[in-house]
């Protein structure tokens, strides 16, 4: 396991909040002022699908791979001088319509993740084509390792094989299924020997689905550092390598983890 002792802590902003549907300009202009809020912070979380909703519209409303979407994100990302990521609706350059995670640096460089597990109650896997692979992004150091929302079903997409700190999940999920939202995240947390951090929305989307938030941080041990319960607002944590470190040492289960391999 690599030394961490030299890292320095990493501080978050989760960006909980309502959105407006199918309204990718009021959506911008709501979170710009929301992240006026987020200063000082090195990573700002948006939730999934953060400029439409969760929609299966995508044929109207996916965005191009440098879409505008992907403008604003740079220009935020340099003006705050922070990593900013959430889900946006985008048309690959293969034509396929991705359930994209964007990850926006200041320095104007924008890397991406596309959900795995589409969600088939909802009939994402008619709309959108999946991701397939893992992506883990470094952060002064930090090793982050971004999934969506339905992708916290399923452990063994979650496992760390890349010696994780960090397991980022961004959101849509419903209210009706809050209890499973908030058991799985800290089994993710355990499991993985790592912090989670995870933002969902608060509101009513155009399908009359109601979201009660429950963005959280959780370290190593499940133990939750951030609850923004049904709040709407950005909420700011800081993560220290050092306790991370301290734990992993004197706790190594991940020295008998199973291997396994993707195919």
């Amino acid at each position: 396991m690599r030394d961490l002792s030299t890292l320095p802590d990493l501080n978050l902003a989760l960006v909980q909040t309502t959105l407006a549907w199918h309204d990718r300009q009021a959506n911008l202009e709501h979170f710009e002022q929301l992240l006026e809020q987020a200063r000082g912070a090195d990573l700002i979380i948006l939730p999934e699908m953060f400029t439409t909703g969760f929609s299966m519209d995508s044929a109207t409303l996916a965005e191009a791979e440098n879409g505008p979407t992907s403008k604003w994100l740079r220009c935020q990302a340099k003006k705050l001088d922070a990593v900013i990521t959430g889900s946006v609706i985008i048309q690959a350059a293969d034509g396929s319509h991705r359930n994209r995670l964007l990850w926006a640096r200041p320095d104007g460089e924008v890397w991406h993740y596309d959900k795995r597990h589409l969600f088939r109650m909802a009939g994402e896997h008619d709309h959108f084509t999946p991701g397939e692979r893992q992506v883990q992004f470094e952060l002064k150091g930090w090793r982050i390792r971004p999934l969506i929302c339905y992708d916290l079903r399923f452990p063994v997409w979650s496992r760390d094989a890349q010696d994780t700190d960090l397991l980022l999940y961004t959101a849509n999920w419903p209210g009706a299924r809050r209890l499973h939202w908030n058991r799985l995240l800290p089994a993710r947390a355990i499991e993985n020997l790592c912090y989670v951090a995870a933002v969902n929305r608060v509101g009513t989307d155009g399908k009359g689905f109601a979201y009660t938030g429950d963005s959280q941080v959780l370290d190593f041990q499940g133990e939750t550092l951030l609850s923004a319960g049904e709040a709407d607002g950005v909420f700011q944590v800081c993560l220290s390598t050092t306790e991370l470190a301290a734990y992993r040492a004197r706790f190594p289960a991940n020295l008998d983890a199973d291997s396994f391999r993707f195919t």
